[in-house]
């Protein structure tokens, strides 16, 4: 009964949401703020109620720079922008998050909003201090693999589904295919960007539910430096082309002690947006597998520039950033080992976290909520958080001895392909970078929890 209750629910929101776009669509800037008004007299009492007053704000406030990203997200082409709108929001966001909880309380487990996968290990780059590079192009999920991922995924809430590699699009027909078959799911793919042309561009247009994140480095110098002569401009006319065509898409970016400045600069956030991308991920330097550069790792003070950059930015630059090493605070901590994502290589070991290459389970030989029941699995959601300090949030980087303890009481074993890296080497080569960080971080959290009036 509960879940012909939750279908006629979701149905409901489907028809509103489907009336509140073509209202938009007449005029948006007008009307915006004539369906939130909607919004707040059908919403039940307390629902996303802080979220709701931060998009009220946002919308009210015409010179502020989210309510220019809002309008730059409604100038996309309108059949892509409304599956984004249905899939992301209604069926990722809120429907699929209810079922998630549902399903964890019921099995005592994590359970993902989004499920990082591997369609492959073959790669068209070789870029500096790039795990994936090292693996080879011998490995592979199979499009029916892939489509069983997405199946179970959906059946315990799961539509957000993130490509990574390996370069994914070099198998762009299967993704489309999973694209297409799975309607009411969202596909992102972190890209380097150099396969993106006009054939794949027109079906994006056709699909509507895929949305690529292109790595950069920066400016010419350090993004060529790290990925190779000549790439810079490859993904400079990957972005021309997307804009051209009005489809959404983001970008990537690993800071390193070598592009730090390039990558926090005013200038290049400006470049990005002009290019037409609306978001910007920010990944921290990992020193994973036998070819990692600790070098590249950022100094403590190099680290804090970036966080105080990015955070200036994000009030006033009409594009989406998220620090996935600095803004923890925001989404309570480490978020790998299931508790918002988890990783399936190309070989289909299940991994905590797409940089933590030790696993129990194999995709191959059991289900989904298996793998999420797992030991190692199991050990994340036991110990999440892994520090009050939410600048110190990872069980490698910054905490790197629990890391050594959870793979070594549940017995995972490494999954590189090449090397497999015992964790005690690993967790040996992060040691110095965490004690290095704490003093900086703990004055850094002090801080923020001053300002914010007491402990987040």
């Amino acid at each position: 009964m509960s879940s012909l209750v939750e279908k006629a629910k979701n149905a409901a929101i489907s028809v509103s949401l489907n009336k509140a776009l073509q209202y938009l669509d007449k005029d948006p800037e007008t009307n915006m703020v004539k369906v939130m008004n909607l919004v707040d007299k059908v919403a039940p009492e307390g629902w996303y109620v802080p979220q709701r007053n931060a998009f009220r704000k946002v919308i009210e406030d015409k010179n502020n720079n989210w309510h220019d990203l809002i309008l730059r997200v409604w100038d996309l082409d309108p059949g892509v922008r409304n599956s984004f709108f249905k899939n992301f929001i209604v069926n990722a966001s809120l429907s699929g998050t209810a079922l998630q909880e549902e399903t964890k309380e019921k099995e005592g487990c994590n359970v993902p909003w989004a499920i990082l996968l591997d369609p492959t290990s073959a790669c068209n780059l070789h870029c500096t201090g790039c795990w994936a590079a090292e693996y080879g192009n011998r490995l592979n999920l199979s499009l029916e693999e892939m489509d069983s991922i997405v199946t179970q995924g959906k059946a315990i809430g799961t539509y957000m589904y993130i490509f990574t590699g390996g370069e994914p699009l070099v198998r762009k027909k299967d993704i489309i295919a999973l694209c297409e078959k799975h309607s009411d799911c969202e596909f992102l793919s972190f890209t380097n960007g150099t396969l993106i042309d006009e054939e794949f561009c027109q079906e994006m247009l056709r699909v509507k539910n895929f949305v690529p994140a292109i790595s950069l480095e920066g400016f010419e110098t350090a993004n060529d430096g790290r990925r190779g002569s000549g790439v810079y401009e490859k993904v400079r006319r990957a972005m021309a082309l997307l804009k051209e065509h009005k489809l959404p898409f983001g970008i990537s970016t690993c800071y390193t002690s070598q592009n730090y400045k390039d990558i926090s600069s005013e200038k290049f956030f400006d470049m990005i947006v002009d290019a037409g991308a609306l978001f910007i991920w920010f990944f921290h330097y990992m020193p994973v597998g036998n070819g990692a550069a600790p070098e590249l790792l950022p100094t403590a003070q190099q680290r804090t520039e970036v966080y105080e950059r990015i955070r200036k930015f994000r009030q006033t630059k009409p594009i989406f950033s998220m620090d996935f090493q600095n803004d923890a605070e925001y989404v309570g901590g480490c978020i790998a080992g299931g508790r918002r994502y988890f990783h399936i290589n190309a070989r289909g070991d299940v991994e905590p976290c797409v940089f933590i290459h030790y696993s129990n389970v194999n995709i191959r030989e059991c289900t989904l909520l298996d793998a999420l029941k797992s030991p190692l699995f199991m050990a994340y959601h036991d110990g999440q958080p892994f520090n009050g300090n939410m600048l110190r949030p990872c069980p490698m980087l910054e905490n790197p001895e629990k890391l050594r303890a959870m793979v070594k009481e549940t017995k995972a074993k490494s999954t590189d392909y090449e090397a497999p890296e015992d964790v005690d080497t690993l967790c040996d080569r992060c040691t110095p970078y965490a004690d290095q960080w704490k003093p900086q971080a703990d004055a850094l959290w002090d801080a923020t929890c001053k300002k914010k009036g007491g402990q987040l």
